[in-house]
C-alpha cells in the first residue's frame, strides 16, 4: 500500500486508532436513496466495505456508525457485519460521536471517522484520523487529514481500513 500521501504525523494519528466511525449515506453507500413503492428506502453497499470492517473486528478493533437517516437497513447491514454502535436519526453528529466515545472508553484522538457531506464536516475536527471520500463536498475534503481514491459505496471504507491496518504494522 501506497502511504506517500500521508505525512508522519497523519501516520502516527493512524497508529492510534483503535475505533472506526462511519457516516452511512455517501460512505458506506453512494449516497442515492431508491425508494420502492411503499415509500421505504432501499441501499446497496459494496462487499468489500463490508469485509474491510469485518477484517477491522478481527483485528481486535470496534466500529460505528452515525447516521443523519434512520433505516432498518443499516441496523441489519451494521448486524450482519458485527457493528457494535449504531446511531441513526442523529441530524447533529457531533453529540453521537461524543456518545459514542463515552461509551467506547476511548480517547477522541483515538477515532476515526469517515464522511462526505457537511454534517460530517463539524465531526472531524474533535477525531484523530478524519477522512473524507473521493467524491465528497469539498467542506468535507478540507476539514480531512485523507481523502480516499475511491467513492463512497465504492470501496472507500475498504481502502481506509487497509491504509489502517496497513500503517499499524509499518
Amino acid at each position: 500500500m501506497d502511504i506517500s500521501r500521508l505525512d508522519p504525523g497523519k501516520i502516527e494519528a493512524a497508529k492510534r486508532v483503535r475505533l472506526l466511525l462511519l457516516d452511512c449515506d455517501g460512505v458506506l453507500t453512494d449516497g442515492r436513496l431508491y425508494f420502492n413503492e411503499s415509500g421505504e428506502t432501499l441501499k446497496v453497499f459494496h462487499a468489500r466495505d463490508g469485509q474491510g470492517i469485518v477484517d477491522w473486528h478481527k483485528a481486535g478493533f470496534r466500529s460505528g456508525i452515525i447516521s443523519g437517516r434512520s433505516s432498518k437497513i443499516v441496523d441489519l447491514r451494521g448486524g450482519q457485519l458485527g457493528v457494535e454502535f449504531i446511531f441513526q436519526g442523529r441530524k447533529e453528529k457531533v453529540s453521537a460521536f461524543q456518545e459514542i466515545v463515552a461509551a467506547a472508553g476511548v480517547d477522541p484522538m483515538e477515532t476515526a471517522f469517515v464522511g462526505d457531506d457537511t454534517p460530517d464536516a463539524e465531526v472531524m475536527p474533535f477525531v484523530g484520523f478524519a477522512v473524507a471520500v473521493a467524491d465528497a463536498h469539498d467542506a468535507v475534503k478540507r476539514a480531512a487529514h485523507f481523502i480516499t481514491e475511491r467513492k463512497g459505496g465504492r470501496g472507500a471504507v475498504r481502502e481506509v481500513v487497509d491504509l489502517l491496518l496497513f500503517c499499524k504494522q509499518s
